[in-house]
């Protein structure tokens, strides 16, 4: 595996490749998120869910979101918050509309395993969009019994603004329409995701893009990804990178920018913040 050695060489790569590709797909991972300032511990953290910390004696938004509340009240007191927090808000940091402005007049597709719909609120297309892991804006039922999800905006918003004692109000409860079930976040953690027709329409449009570009001047940009799921993105970029001599492979991830040897001559690979490259690109 190769990894970065001369940034500003790089970066100039990186700015050919971006300006000469008739398509780009991005992938993109948390670390992207992370650049754009949605960080789950430190000042961020003790901002929105100091007393959540006191109480229950987590110290990062990850941590809570495992901890075993003893009630739904309090369980939802947290998530409500936490999506508000993370799904409502827009990101600290501009990294995402600045993405947006280098790919808005190309061909482009995007991948990711982010469920904050940041690109979307940045103003990428969503029918150029496919959230393979979920979406915080979304309650699926949890047993699940049907195949449906639905959008949790304005529940999420009543769930943390009237919440009290870290506890919401028993009517505030999520359940599911069909079989009256609690309903949960739809998110990819088990067998029990949902993957509705949204889902599966994203789907195809991502694998046919992909089809319908596998020898064209494609970057394949692949940011902030690392290896808890590398088939979805990561795995598959190389693969279409090695079977096509025009096209240039990207990834910038702080502290794992790699690729393999097999595609040395058509990776640009830069250990550096993603906010800062997007900046000087």
């Amino acid at each position: 595996m190769r990894s970065t050695q001369n940034t500003s060489a790089q970066i100039n790569r990186l700015n050919v490749a971006l300006e000469e590709a008739d398509t780009v797909i991005i992938g993109a991972g948390a670390g992207l998120s992370a650049a754009a300032g949605f960080t789950y511990s430190g000042e961020r953290f003790e901002r929105y869910f100091s007393d959540f910390g006191e109480k229950y004696g987590f110290r990062d938004m990850y941590s809570g979101g495992f901890y075993p509340y003893d009630t739904p009240e309090e369980f939802w007191a947290y998530w409500s918050r936490y999506i508000l927090v993370n799904r409502y808000m827009d990101p600290p940091k501009p990294v995402y509309t600045k993405l947006f402005s280098l790919v808005k007049d190309k061909d482009y597709f995007v991948v990711t395993t982010n469920v904050d719909h940041c690109f979307q609120k940045a103003g990428f297309d969503k029918v150029r969009l496919f959230y393979t892991q979920g979406d915080y804006g979304l309650f699926q039922c949890s047993v699940p019994c049907h195949n449906k999800t639905y959008d949790n905006e304005e529940l999420i918003r009543r769930m943390a603004g009237e919440q009290r004692d870290m506890k919401i109000p028993s009517e505030l409860i999520p359940r599911c329409p069909v079989c009256g079930k609690p309903m949960t976040v739809n998110l990819r953690s088990d067998d029990k995701f949902v993957q509705d027709e949204g889902w599966d329409a994203a789907c195809k449009r991502y694998e046919r893009f992909i089809n319908a570009h596998k020898h064209s001047k494609t970057l394949y940009l692949e940011l902030g990804v690392g290896y808890n799921t590398p088939a979805i993105i990561k795995y598959p970029f190389w693969r279409l990178t090695a079977q096509n001599k025009r096209a240039t492979y990207a990834c910038i991830n702080f502290g794992e920018a790699f690729s393999p040897n097999e595609i040395e001559g058509q990776a640009i690979c830069l250990n550096a913040d993603i906010a800062e490259i997007i900046e000087n690109l």
